[in-house]
């Protein structure tokens, strides 16, 4: 045993350590952190209103959620609460599952790989997952025509406001939306340069059945009813929605209008003002969800009286003092982290959306990543906070009954990529509540695992939904085994609970809420396991995530053994395993059977054209470009293979990706160039990774949301996980450490030859800020939430400028390691003298 080796390596002082992670404000060596980013990389804007909802601009507090379209004459704000979706939680294990089970694994061992992959499609999988809602919509008449001038809709991502501006004969109005966290309401003020000019008509929507009343006071009261189910929008039928015994849950929104001066009626179903100097609209939005195991309103959580509730507070407040806490309560997260390229073209007197069609017609835009980067950033923190769901595949927004593949978590890829840059961008917060549904899926799983397969532990397969369906999900339609049948969500997720854990330190997380979950998939995948003619351990059904291969018989199937994807979460997960049960001291009988069991996985192959096999065997790709690569995830999110510890398996990733390239068409799309940039920064590969974030930046909607351009499609959805995952990618670019040491700048692009970034977090504990020209590092601060030893790696020499101890400093070739205590900073610089000297030698 390792005792924690790999773990820890950052830290320099004992894994064991029963010190806390101590979550606070950022630790500042002094740079700027996000007033830093400047204000042209910190707007989106436009000179027009939305007409799309693909148009409109996103705000949200994580549970509730707008789309603002900034219109004229009407106003529309989309609304989204994260808990409604359809149909109440139902049993959806198949008892029929295991009974196929082990005549799949014949099939299999046979190479009989069609024949396996039929058996499961008609008897091994269960049912579809259930739909997030669109709730409603504030929809406003204001009190003039639409021919205006100076017309500006913005959304400014330090502040999470959105802005309207515009003038009307002479009179300049502007109106801000935002959604506060702090005291869960949203809130839209109208304003003017005149007094007695604001009029307006506000109204309250919902897709669904709903009724519009009278509530306390002034308020309007919207009460609705989501389905019992939705079938899934490729699911063609007479009967699509269904609503039947009303077991979907309820849902209310209640509008409340403030104003001064003026007059405020009520005329039906509208709240009319006239002739008002300013008007404050603040919204509350629940539904009746009880919690992922209970029927909808089995508790005494009745949306009106929370809405209620939420609106006394807040209606109790000036305007000005909901918009300082809102204000507080965001920039506490998103000032964190700041991204300056100096010298790319400044673009901000051009309109986002015309940016964005300039790089798709071949102009540079450099600081159109940057806003990139931080949108990100400002996406997961606005879907995604303590105390929350999960982000979704649209993060908080949806605007569609039947929204695209659910709008649920799809675990193969995608809900994973929308939280890599939790840890590394200081999000760590909202990374939590992933964890909160990994919890409840554990639940769930554990009878799946029990039920279907006949294992320990728990499983989950790639959908899921409010009420943590585990299943592999398609039955009915009998839906493809290639990305029906993968029951490896569970080993993926669980590396985010132990990165959380290596990137903050808190042994009390790790031994309450981590290492439980990473044990539970650990015990299933070992019952899950089953012995080879070889005598290795092998994982059998096995699929490589919607991909597909060319059988020897010449058939086209998904479905063999042990896939290099099986492989590489089991073995990371194993390892995790026993790493996290030594440094809490636990559980040597497990240990002992990890230890057994690791050493016969078959090892990672390189195939016959030089790439790393997808599959045990080495089969020809059904569709050499294929969009997923998941049998890379040991390049990247994983850390097994690394240019520098296994260097030929490095370069058949390498190849792997060039082959894709080569194959990739249209089906390449946008989530794939965010994975295609962190892999090629995992190779120090920078040029190639700029290249997928360029052709990523002339991809998305003109609100800068990912569209996914499939060609397989007829219309394109929102899938936001590519801006998230673009996110990490980018940060990728400028810091790794998942490899020992802290690398800096390790594949940083031409383009970006000098810049700043500040306040990215590396696994040990530290915080950096990283400032380079000439695309070489010209100073770095550390700082250190735990203390223990700091390694640094550099393609240059630096030296350690200032610290409170510098008697362990230690340099071996490009890797220098100090001692750091717990709240120092500690200040890298560029060491001429030494790069004179390898200059000369070189």
């Amino acid at each position: 045993m390792r005792a924690c080796l790999l773990a820890f390596c950052l830290y320099g002082e004992d894994c064991c350590d029963n010190n806390k992670e101590q979550r606070g404000p950022a630790l500042s060596c002094g740079a700027e952190r996000g007033g830093g980013m400047g204000a042209a990389q910190a707007r989106l804007w436009y000179r027009e209103p939305a007409h799309e909802w693909e148009e409109a601009l996103p705000i949200g507090n994580g549970r509730l959620g707008g789309m603002v379209y900034g219109g004229i004459k009407r106003e529309r704000i989309q609304l989204n609460e994260d808990t409604l979706w359809s149909g109440p939680p139902q049993d959806g294990n198949n008892a029929e599952a295991k009974r196929y089970l082990e005549q799949a694994r014949l099939f299999v061992a046979d190479a009989r790989y069609a024949d396996a992959q039929k058996l499961i499609e008609e008897h091994m999988l269960g049912p579809w997952n259930e739909s997030y809602q669109a709730m409603g919509c504030l929809e406003l008449e204001l009190g003039h025509g639409a021919k205006v001038e100076q017309y500006r809709r913005e959304l400014d991502l330090g502040d999470a406001v959105c802005r309207v501006s515009y003038a009307h004969k002479g009179i300049a109005y502007s109106r801000e939306t935002f959604v506060s966290a702090a005291d869960q309401v949203m809130a839209v003020r109208f304003s003017a340069d005149r007094p007695g000019v604001i009029s307006l008509e506000a109204s309250l929507t919902s897709p669904l059945p709903f009724q519009v009343g009278r509530g306390e006071g002034s308020r309007l009261v919207l009460n609705g009813q989501a389905p019992d189910h939705v079938e899934p929008h490729f699911i063609q039928a007479e009967e699509v929605v269904f609503f039947g015994d009303q077991s979907g849950m309820s849902f209310t929104i209640q509008l409340q209008a403030l104003h001064q001066g003026g007059r405020m009626e009520r005329h039906g179903g509208r709240v009319v003002v006239r002739d008002a100097d300013s008007v404050v609209l603040l919204l509350a939005a629940a539904t009746s969800y009880s919690g992922f195991g209970q029927a909808p309103g089995q508790t005494d959580h009745d949306p009106e009286v929370r809405c209620g509730q939420r609106l006394d507070a807040a209606a109790g407040l000036p305007y000005g003092e909901l918009l300082s806490r809102h204000l507080q309560e965001h920039k506490r997260y998103f000032d964190r982290v700041s991204l300056v390229l100096d010298g790319a073209e400044e673009l901000d007197e051009v309109p986002t959306d015309e940016r964005i069609e300039a790089v798709r017609a071949g102009k540079t835009d450099e600081q159109l990543a940057v806003l990139f980067f931080q949108y990100g950033r400002y996406l997961l923190l606005a879907s995604s906070r303590p105390g929350t769901q999960a982000a979704t595949l649209q993060g908080i927004w949806n605007e569609l009954t039947r929204p695209p593949w659910t709008c649920n978590y799809t675990a193969n890829i995608n809900v994973q990529m929308s939280y890599w840059l939790a840890e590394t961008c200081h999000l760590s917060e909202c990374h939590t509540p992933l964890f909160d549904m990994m919890e409840e899926l554990a639940v769930t799983g554990s009878h799946t695992a029990r039920i279907h397969y006949g294992c320990r532990g728990w499983v989950s397969h790639h959908g899921i939904d409010l009420w943590r369906s585990a299943t592999p999900s398609g039955g009915p339609t009998k839906g493809s085994a290639s990305w029906a049948f993968w029951p490896m969500a569970g080993p993926w997720l669980c590396q985010h609970v132990w990165e959380h854990y290596l990137f903050g330190g808190d042994l009390d997380f790790l031994g309450e809420r981590a290492y439980p979950l990473m044990k539970g998939a650990a015990l299933f995948c070992l019952d899950w396991l089953t012995e080879d003619q070889g005598g290795h351990l092998v994982s059998s059904p096995s699929t490589s995530p919607e991909n597909s291969f060319i059988a020897p018989d010449g058939s086209i199937a998904a479905v063999s053994m042990s896939s290099t994807m099986d492989l590489s979460l089991i073995r990371e997960l194993f390892t995790n395993c026993l790493e996290a049960a030594t440094c809490l001291g636990i559980d040597s009988e497990f240990c002992e059977e990890l230890q057994l069991a690791l050493p016969r996985l078959h090892p990672l192959r390189i195939g016959r054209h030089g790439q790393l096999q997808e599959w045990l065997f080495d089969f020809e790709e059904a569709e050499p470009g294929h969009r997923h690569t998941a049998h890379l995830y040991a390049l990247h999110p994983g850390r097994q293979i690394t240019p520098q510890g296994q260097p030929e398996l490095a370069e058949a990733c390498r190849v792997t990706l060039e082959r894709r390239a080569r194959h990739e068409g249209e089906d390449a799309i946008g989530w794939c160039y965010a994975w295609l940039i962190s892999q090629y920064a995992r190779l120090g590969d920078g040029a190639k990774a700029h290249r997928y974030l360029i052709k990523l930046l002339g991809n998305p909607f003109p609100n800068l949301l990912n569209a996914h351009r499939h060609p397989k499609l007829t219309w394109y959805p929102t899938t936001l996980e590519a801006n998230l995952g673009a996110t990490a990618g980018m940060a990728e670019l400028l810091l790794q450490s998942h490899d020992g040491c802290i690398e800096l700048l390790p594949a940083l692009p031409d383009a970006w030859s000098a810049g700043r970034i500040a306040g990215l977090r590396a696994r040990g504990g530290f915080e950096l800020d990283i400032e380079w020209s000439g695309g070489r590092v010209i100073r770095a601060r550390v700082a250190s939430t735990r203390g223990g030893i700091c390694r640094i790696r550099s393609k240059q020499a630096l030296r350690l400028a200032a610290a409170a101890d510098a008697s362990s400093l230690e340099q071996a070739g490009d890797l220098l390691s100090f001692d750091t205590v717990s709240g120092q900073c500690y200040v890298l610089e560029r060491n001429e003298e030494r790069d004179k000297d390898e200059n000369c030698q070189a």
